[in-house]
C-alpha cells in the first residue's frame, strides 16, 4: 500500500442534490452502471487490476468512495426535527458506486478490507433520528409510535406510573433526533448532556449488485411476506419507482430498475447490504459473494458510532465522509468455503471501557403486559432495551433521549441464553464511562438533573395530550412524568 497513492474512486457534492449525482444509487439492480467520464460532474472511479485466475490475488491501490449521509442530505445541524418529519425514505439510501472491479466473476469472493473512514473535515457532525411507525419507526415503535415533547423549561417530577398502566399518546406528537458533534475521535450532543464517548466508525451498508435471478428471488421472497403480512405494520419494502435514483442511467433503465429494483433498507444474506454492524471499522475485512461481471461494489450509510440493534433505526449517528478500501478477489470463493452469506473478521480498533466498567441489563421473553411467548429474542431484547431507559430515567433523562443514546452509544447486545424454555434471555452492556457522573448502582439514590431535551418539530402545542395530567410522558411498563411549574 505504501508504494501506490490511494485513487479517489467518486467525488460527491452538497451543492448538488443526490438525486442528480451520477456516482450515486439508492436501488439495487444488476443493470446500474457507473457513468463514464463524459457524462459525469464527478470523477470516474479507478479501477482495480486483479488479474483473473491468480490463486494469490494481486493488491491494487485502495480507492477512497466519498459518501453522503443515508438521507442524502435531508437532515440538518440544527435544533429542529422539521427535517426529520419530513425526511422522504422513498430516497434511501445514497450508495456511492457500483464499482466493477476486475477480473471479479460470479461466485467469486470479494475481499473488502475498510483501510480508514473519516467525516469529511467541513461535516464534522452526525445525527441520531426517531421516525414514527408509519414512516420508518423502531425497534420500540410499539411502545414509543411517535416522538415526544420537550419537556418544560423547570420540570416537577412526579411519580411514575404503574408497570402496565395506561400509555398516553401526544396529539400532534414529534419526532425527535440529536446532534452530535465531533471532537476528534470523540464526540457530544447538546441535545443528550453528560455523555462523552469515542467512535467506532463504520460504514452500514457494504454489498454486491444482485444478478438477475438473485433480484427476481428477493422480490419473490419479499412479495410472499408482504403478502401475507396481517400485522398493522409493514414487514417489507417492495420495488417503489418514486425518487428512484440509479446513477447515469437513462430514461427506459431508470424506469425499469424502478419496477424491479430492490430497496436497500434491509440486508440480504446472498450479499450482504445494509447490516449495520457497528464493528466493521478500521482494519476489518469482509468476504461478499460476487454475482455479476466486476462485482459491483457499492457503499454507503456511514455511521460515527452505533450501539448493537441500532435500535431507533435511524439510530446510529449518522454522518457523510470518506471510506478507503482495499479489494482482492478470491477466484470460486463462495464454493470453496460453503458461503451462503457474507462473512467478517473485525478491525483491532474499538472503544475500550475496562473490566467491570459496563452495567448490564437482562430481559426475558415476558412483555411488557406481562405476556410470556416461547423463546422470542425479539421480544426479550426489547425488555432489555426497556430496562436501560427506565434505570437512564433516575437521572433525569427522557425516555426519548435515552431510546436515542442506546441507538448510538457503543452499548454491548448479546443472545445469553436461547436454550431455557420459555424464555429466551439477552443483554445489554451500558458502559458507564460515557458518562460524566457516576450511574453505577453503587451511587444509590441519586437526584434528578435537568437534562435538556432532544431536537423536536415545531408548531405543536407543547405537552398536549389525549387524556390524563398535563404534559406527561410515560411508556408501557410505567415511567417518568412531569408537569408545568407554576407561573
Amino acid at each position: 500500500m505504501g508504494k501506490t497513492g490511494i485513487r479517489a474512486a467518486n467525488k460527491v457534492s452538497f451543492d448538488i442534490p443526490a438525486s442528480e449525482q451520477p456516482g450515486l444509487h439508492n436501488r439495487w439492480h444488476p443493470d446500474i452502471k457507473f457513468p463514464p467520464p463524459e457524462r459525469s460532474k464527478m470523477a470516474r472511479p479507478s479501477r482495480s487490476s486483479v488479474s483473473t485466475g491468480e490463486d494469490v490475488p494481486s493488491t491494487p491501490p485502495p480507492q477512497q468512495p466519498l459518501i453522503l449521509s443515508r438521507t442524502g442530505g435531508q437532515i440538518g445541524n440544527n435544533d429542529s426535527a422539521d427535517d426529520v418529519l419530513n425526511v422522504d425514505l422513498t430516497k434511501i439510501h445514497y450508495l456511492s458506486g457500483p464499482f466493477e472491479v476486475e477480473g471479479a466473476q460470479p461466485g467469486d469472493l470479494l475481499l473488502v478490507e475498510i483501510m480508514d473512514v473519516q467525516p469529511f473535515e467541513d461535516q464534522p457532525w452526525g445525527f441520531t433520528g426517531v421516525f414514527e411507525k408509519n414512516n420508518g419507526g423502531g425497534f420500540l415503535d410499539e411502545i414509543y409510535p411517535t416522538a415526544c415533547a420537550s419537556p418544560p423549561a423547570t420540570p416537577t417530577w412526579w411519580p411514575s406510573f404503574p408497570r402496565g398502566g395506561p400509555t398516553e399518546k401526544l396529539t400532534n406528537a414529534r419526532r425527535a433526533k440529536a446532534i452530535w458533534d465531533f471532537e476528534g475521535i470523540y464526540c457530544t450532543s447538546r441535545h443528550i448532556p453528560h455523555v462523552k464517548f469515542a467512535g467506532l466508525i463504520h460504514p452500514g451498508i457494504l454489498g454486491c449488485a444482485p444478478s438477475a435471478e438473485v433480484l427476481e428471488t428477493w422480490n419473490k421472497r419479499e412479495g410472499e411476506l408482504i403478502s401475507a403480512n396481517k400485522l398493522e405494520r409493514d414487514v417489507a419494502k417492495p420495488p417503489e419507482p418514486i425518487n428512484v435514483h440509479a446513477g447515469a442511467a437513462d430514461a427506459a433503465l431508470k424506469e425499469k430498475v424502478g419496477k424491479e429494483g430492490a430497496r436497500t433498507i434491509p440486508g440480504r444474506p446472498e450479499h450482504g447490504g445494509n447490516c449495520d454492524i457497528k464493528n466493521l471499522s478500521r482494519g476489518s475485512k469482509v468476504y461478499l459473494p460476487v454475482h455479476v461481471p466486476g462485482a459491483k461494489f457499492s457503499v454507503g450509510d456511514l455511521h460515527f458510532s452505533q450501539g448493537d440493534g441500532e435500535i431507533s433505526f435511524c439510530g446510529a449517528i449518522e454522518m457523510a465522509g470518506v471510506i478507503t478500501i482495499n479489494f482482492k478477489v478470491i477466484k470460486n470463493g463462495v464454493a470453496d468455503l460453503g458461503l451462503k452469506s457474507p462473512i467478517y473478521i473485525p478491525g483491532p480498533v474499538e472503544p475500550h471501557f475496562g473490566p467491570g466498567r459496563h452495567i448490564y441489563f437482562e430481559g426475558f421473553s415476558v412483555d411488557e403486559h406481562g405476556k410470556q411467548h416461547y423463546m422470542d429474542v425479539t421480544v426479550a431484547y426489547r425488555q432489555t432495551s426497556l430496562r436501560v431507559i427506565e434505570y437512564l430515567r433516575r437521572f433525569g433523562y427522557s425516555d426519548y433521549q435515552a431510546y436515542l443514546l442506546m441507538s448510538c452509544a457503543p452499548i454491548q447486545g448479546h443472545v445469553a441464553g436461547i436454550v431455557d424454555i420459555p424464555n429466551a434471555c439477552t443483554t445489554i452492556g451500558l458502559p458507564m464511562d460515557i458518562f460524566d457522573f457516576d450511574i453505577s448502582p453503587a451511587a444509590g439514590k441519586v437526584e434528578k438533573r435537568y437534562m435538556g431535551s432532544c431536537a423536536f418539530a415545531t408548531g405543536v402545542t407543547q405537552g398536549e395530550i389525549q387524556k390524563g395530567g398535563e404534559n406527561s410522558e410515560h411508556s408501557f411498563g410505567g415511567g417518568l412524568t412531569y408537569k408545568k411549574s407554576a407561573a
